[in-house]
């Protein structure tokens, strides 16, 4: 911000109320929201300095108010006047229902982040059309997947984890995320995944229905073109030598036969990925049972990874050894070292399992588990023209398959940590990648900047506010011109048709307002810094006209802007520690000037025009995780 531009906080008279400090009170003209009913404790301060706004605030607002047109385009576009896609009549196999919810993931986010009212009501109303049209093509049963691998079931439900930020009130959806969390914690008999004894999902193949332990050729008729790109799960199948195997009806049994016998009895790392499905009951109701599942299942992960000698086993049989099916070998599972992507599948799942349990727990141990993978890749990494390499896969022959890492993972973990060995790997994983530019892509995940970001919080990148929200905007606008150019048949689209052209893209947003990167992809939760709320609508986000920037990121703090671009109306906003509350302020500071606040969330109000910098000390993981918005309670529950 420059330094001609003057900024103030008021902190008026302060006064104690049931312990608490409060700073500053609402004059009697102020068109302001109140103070909400049973927070007149809330710590609240007032930016009064108004100055004219900056380019992020402006594109920043710009987006928030402009992806709605974008979103209703597509949605008239692709969907029928019930919600369903406008597609084929029949759908087989076990694929599918993962990309219907899927095109419209991050539509309860960009509610939650401030999109309009509107948007919360469509993103149910679509998710509700999904399951009753794939409920009909059969891969839904009892409004859940009937059976598939967790990287699919993530991508699925990463949009059910949303409605949760969005309006936890919601008594349909609190009602399936705590029946849906039974069919993996041992509530629901119909579906037997887990073994609580051994501490193990069963089958890498479950749902609805259960374990899947044996798969048919009609399962996979779908996907077997796509995977004849990967290399075969194993080199010693019988009469198959190449992965055009698995689009010849001939060979392709003897695939199928191997990954029955060897990959779909017992646990593998993806599995992790259920610990977000049952991480989102526990922030509905608080149960305590979901908690200790969660604990429980990472830890028997991280125990399996110290057998090994450190380096985690990619299967675990039935009885809970590793390599029991696999003649003794740790690697070879389903979504393992070996197929189909290797290291991509193990940092995932043991970073959204990791960060999961440290989330609900307070405790850091649990990262123990991710940290090994990344540990291993640096262990073998390498260098070629100047870029660090590590191995993606691991068969007979040992590690191999080098190429670069991605830098999001190793950025995530040193987001969630905090650690000064994490950030070094950073620096030693990412070698020869570009630090500070932003070559914008959008991939399939939306989080593909991180280095850039991370750039920006540091201080070496000023200008990527600016960049990553005007290459954000012309992302949507190419989608846009997609969507309108295109002439394909629904009867001959493929299942990612649509999700290819979503013109709703957050990861910017995410990055700028919260500080931090934009959630993994394959059903991670959104673990950041700062949320926000409009008191005077009682919905989460920013108010009309407000925008936020996360410029600074410690273990202990950030640093954020607030500006209020209404140039004769003042804004209210609450800011809370941490998307669900996890984290707690400790004080606020303004060019010199500091309070106490030692509570998780804090109202700011915003002169007309405003423009200001509050620095907030932060105890991070300190309350219980919760949906509960602050006005349901602004003392979130202890641990």
């Amino acid at each position: 911000m420059a330094n001609a531009i003057e900024h103030s906080l008021q902190l008026l008279m302060v006064c104690c109320l049931g312990g608490a400090a409060v700073l500053g009170r609402p004059s009697a003209d102020s068109q302001a929201a109140e103070p909400l009913t049973g927070n007149a404790d809330w710590v609240t301060i007032e930016i009064a300095e108004s100055a004219a706004p900056p380019e992020w605030a402006l594109r920043e607002r710009q987006l928030l108010d402009q992806l709605y047109p974008a979103a209703l385009e597509f949605v008239r576009r692709y969907t029928r006047e019930d919600g369903t896609l406008i597609w084929r009549e029949q759908w087989p196999g076990m694929d599918g229902s993962d990309d219907g919810y899927e095109s419209f993931y991050n539509f309860p986010l960009y509610y939650a982040l401030g999109g309009p009212q509107e948007i919360n009501a469509l993103s149910r109303r679509l998710w509700d059309a999904v399951t009753r049209q794939f409920t009909q093509y059969g891969q839904i049963h009892r409004e859940f997947d009937a059976y598939y691998d967790w990287m699919h079931h993530g991508e699925a439900y990463t949009n059910f984890y949303f409605f949760g930020l969005a309006d936890p009130a919601d008594a349909k959806f609190r009602e399936r995320s705590l029946r849906f969390a039974g069919l993996y914690t041992g509530a629901d008999p119909a579906a037997a995944n887990y073994d609580a004894e051994r501490k193990l999902i069963r089958s890498p193949i479950t749902g609805s229905r259960g374990p899947r332990f044996v798969n048919t050729a009609e399962d996979w008729v779908t996907h077997r073109p796509v995977l004849a790109d990967y290399p075969l799960p194993y080199s010693d199948i019988p009469n198959v030598t190449s992965s055009d195997a698995w689009i010849d009806d001939a060979r392709f049994p003897f695939i199928l036969q191997a990954m029955n016998e060897r990959m779909m009895r017992g646990d593998v790392p993806l599995n992790l990925t259920a610990t977000s499905l049952v991480l989102n009951a526990f922030m509905y109701s608080g149960d305590l049972k979901y908690r200790q599942w969660i604990e429980e299942y990472v830890a028997a992960w991280t125990e399996r990874m110290r057998a090994n000698g450190g380096i985690l086993p990619d299967n675990v049989g039935p009885s809970g050894k590793i390599g029991e099916r696999m003649g003794g070998k740790w690697w070879g599972g389903y979504y393992g070292w070996r197929w189909p992507h290797g290291l991509f599948n193990q940092v995932e799942s043991t970073l959204i399992g990791g960060s999961n349990a440290y989330l609900v727990s307070g405790d850091s141990k649990y990262l123990e588990l991710p940290r090994s993978v990344l540990q291993l890749a640096e262990r073998n990494r390498s260098t070629e023209s100047g870029r660090a390499v590590v191995p993606h896969r691991h068969g007979e022959k040992g590690w191999y398959d080098y190429r670069p890492i991605s830098a999001a993972h190793v950025v995530y973990l040193w987001h969630i940590s905090q650690d000064p060995q994490d950030r070094c790997r950073i620096q030693t994983l990412t070698e020869g990648a570009p630090q500070e530019t932003l070559s914008y892509k959008k991939g399939k995940g939306d989080w593909e900047h991180a280095l850039a970001w991370l750039g920006f919080i540091e201080g070496r990148n000023p200008e990527y506010p600016e960049q990553i929200l005007r290459a954000t905007y012309a992302e949507s606008l190419n989608r846009l011109r997609v969507i309108r150019n295109d002439t394909s048949d629904p009867a001959e689209q493929d299942v990612h048709h649509w999700q290819q052209r979503n013109p709703v893209v957050l990861e910017g947003l995410v990055q700028l307002m919260l500080g931090a990167p934009n959630h993994v992809y394959h059903g991670g939760l959104l673990h950041c810094r700062l949320f926000y709320f409009d008191p005077l609508r009682k919905r989460p986000g920013l108010p009309p006209d407000v925008a936020a920037l996360v410029d600074r990121v410690t273990p202990d703090g950030v640093s954020v802007q607030l500006v209020n671009l209404h140039p004769s109306e003042p804004r209210d906003v609450l800011v809370q520690a941490g998307a669900f509350g996890e984290h707690g302020f400790t004080t606020v500071r303004h060019r010199g000037r500091a309070a106490d606040v030692n509570r998780p969330c804090l109202q700011v109000r915003l002169s007309p025009g405003a423009w200001g910098r509050l620095d907030l000390g932060m105890n991070r993981f300190v309350h219980r995780p919760t949906y509960a918005a602050p006005w349901r309670g602004d003392s979130k529950p202890a641990r």
